[in-house]
């Protein structure tokens, strides 16, 4: 997807040279004609202004008189073979894609091509019990909720597949079988999914142990499997490769207000007041990456949360590094954050 997409943006009232402008600007050669809530109007390419300017159309008149008011368009999860298929069987170069009326992206045959395969495997934690989210889980995993009528994970699975992630493993245990009965082997996601079942709860960690002899010897990434987000995964791959820590662990901004006035005293003397400060903190995303020799060395059946795991590579002096998050992420553990999940997703690619 074009990196720069919503530079490519225009209103109705723009005008002919306004699009110009953008097309030779930026490098897709395209502008967007949209409403101001982005839905769709049409599409404007060099030979649509040429069009214009041989009917004898003016560089100052309304873009709206030289778009293309019905493109080709594909809904935003499109796999990217479909894409490439459907870009060649037009004879075209880009499309919108869209979710629902709405743009929400721009993809390149340049870019679906050329867009990396990443044979790291990638291990979803989707055993727990879901306890703060009853009643919705007494009779479904937490990661099978919908969230704007997809379950979690599959949201989850999604955005791993469209950044190039193919090797899929999934823990199970509480109500497994509408995981594996969903999902399948994954070849209905251009996905190889596998499973691994822990009998009794293992930690976040632990399950680590029950991978499979042959997973690909690289880098791993572990994620919690209640876990909305847009965080770039291709980027956070690249973060560990380029460093090599025994592991790397995603971290967020928290802020915390005092709802009181702190006082600083020497004994009864005040020194400095402070009235609700707030206070900020790194916490942990329930995201990482773990190195071969590190996943490899959990025993199986042996029940061990992630910060222990990571804590053990410290105290062997082993670096374990830090990757801050600034895109969207929302831990689904309350009612709450359930029901913001559902507002937000609407406004996610």
């Amino acid at each position: 997807m074009s990196y720069e997409w919503k530079n490519l943006l225009l209103t109705p009232s723009s005008t002919i040279l306004d699009a110009l402008a953008i097309i030779n600007k930026e490098s897709l050669k395209v502008a967007l004609v949209v409403r101001q809530d982005n839905y769709l109007m049409g599409v404007v390419t060099d030979g649509d202004i040429r069009r214009g300017l041989l009917k004898h159309l003016s560089l100052s008149d309304s873009v709206s008189m030289v778009m293309n008011t019905n493109p080709i368009t594909a809904e935003f999860d499109t796999e990217n073979k479909v894409l490439i298929a459907l870009m060649a069987s037009r004879s075209i170069l880009f499309i919108p894609l869209m979710k629902g009326g709405t743009v929400v992206g721009l993809e390149t045959m340049q870019g679906v091509l050329s867009k990396p395969i990443y044979e790291n495997p990638v291990f979803i934690m989707a055993g727990g019990f879901g306890t703060r989210l009853r009643p919705l889980t007494e009779c479904c995993p937490k990661p099978m909720l919908k969230v704007g009528g997809k379950p979690i994970l599959e949201l989850l699975l999604c955005r791993f597949i469209k950044a190039g992630f193919k090797n899929i493993y999934i823990s199970t245990h509480y109500m497994p079988e509408q995981i594996t009965n969903y999902f399948g082997d994954g070849s209905a996601w251009g996905a190889n999914i596998r499973y691994v079942h822990e009998e009794t709860p293992l930690g976040t960690g632990g399950a680590l142990g029950l991978l499979p002899t042959d997973i690909p010897t690289l880098p791993l990434i572990m994620i919690n499997g209640d876990i909305l987000t847009t965080v770039d995964f291709e980027r956070l791959i690249d973060f560990h490769n380029k460093y090599q820590p025994a592991a790397t662990m995603c971290v967020r901004d928290y802020e915390h207000q005092i709802p009181f006035g702190v006082i600083s005293g020497d004994g009864h003397r005040i020194i400095e007041m402070q009235e609700k400060p707030i206070q900020r903190y790194l916490v942990n995303a329930g995201i990482y990456v773990v190195s071969p020799d590190v996943f490899r060395s959990v025993p199986s059946q042996k029940y061990i949360d992630m910060p222990t795991l990571l804590e053990q590579q410290i105290a062997k002096k082993q670096d374990v590094l830090m990757f801050p998050l600034h895109e969207y992420w929302l831990d689904i553990g309350r009612i709450d954050d359930f029901n913001k999940a559902q507002l937000d997703i609407k406004g996610l690619v």
